[in-house]
């Protein structure tokens, strides 16, 4: 792969790592590799200042410092992880046929790299950043999710962190795990239920049940109707003691929005998404006691 240089500008940038992909001169999908590049590049708001200095140093280096140099460099750098992202999608795209070449040129997937390669760049971390690569790459790929979801699965690319990534996680390897269970997973001790960690696990719950990502289990009948919990025989307890955060009776589940989240988010590919089997329900239809 060639290595890009501060005196290369965006349009050079895109060309290259269309290059990367395509060996022929102006094949379709070329062009719209091409088109994705630029889009891709030009949502980086830093990038017109790094062409800018590059110029600068090319034509007049006795006039750039010391500061601006390092600028440069680690600017340099970071336009080099941008391409390798970008010829990493590139490559997963070309296991699909021409028919994708439409959607990768269109207005509407455009808008999407635009605003996901915004967040690429403010992402602090690199699994963030490789969500955002997921993301794109399967929403290229498939029509499974209109783009209205897409944009909401960025949002919450930026909006949670990486604890909340490890909750959703938990529920979707074990449907119905209990929040006990959840906090387990991530290898900690139980802490005290009045503890700043106990704080910190009701925040994350409250945060993902809030955005739709998680529920409690609730049982459905055939139409797939949530049923009234039943409170037949409960009494409140007195003198008792609350509900603790790590409670290991309540069943947690993904919603079908944080079900989708994660095929498009956590899987390299995804796969064809119906409508769920949910495994708290028996097989026959009828729910789970």
């Amino acid at each position: 792969m060639s290595k890009l240089t501060p005196t290369d500008d965006s349009d050079a940038i895109a060309g290259k790592i269309a290059n990367e992909i395509v060996a022929s001169t102006d094949s379709p999908r070329k062009r719209a590799l091409k088109k994705f590049a630029l889009a891709a590049v030009g949502a980086i708001p830093w990038v017109g200042g790094f062409i800018a200095a590059a110029i600068e140093l090319r034509e007049n280096p006795d006039k750039i410092d010391h500061l601006q140099k390092q600028w440069l460099e680690h600017h340099t750098e970071k336009i080099q992880k941008l391409e390798d992202m970008l010829v990493g999608i590139a490559q997963r795209l070309e296991n699909f046929g021409d028919s994708i070449n439409d959607r990768i040129e269109s207005p509407s997937f455009l808008s999407l790299v635009d605003k996901g390669f915004r967040q690429w760049d403010e992402s602090a971390t690199e699994e963030k950043r490789d969500f955002v690569r997921r993301l794109l790459t399967n929403a290229a790929a498939s029509s499974l999710c209109n783009d209205d979801l897409i944009r909401l699965f960025l949002d919450w690319i930026r909006k949670y962190d990486e604890t909340h990534f490890r909750v959703i996680e938990a529920i979707y390897r074990k449907p119905g795990i209990s929040r006990r269970g959840m906090w387990q997973s991530m290898g900690r001790p139980i802490p005290r239920d009045d503890s700043a960690e106990a704080d910190l696990f009701k925040l994350l719950i409250h945060d993902l049940s809030l955005g739709h990502v998680i529920r409690q289990h609730r049982p459905t009948n055939y139409a797939g109707e949530f049923l009234l919990k039943s409170t037949k025989g409960t009494r409140n307890a007195v003198g008792g003691t609350m509900k603790s955060p790590f409670d290991s009776e309540s069943q947690y589940e993904l919603t079908e929005l944080g079900s989708q989240f994660v095929h498009y988010v956590m899987n390299e590919v995804a796969p064809q998404i119906g409508r769920r089997t949910n495994p708290l329900n028996r097989s026959d239809g009828a729910t789970r006691p």
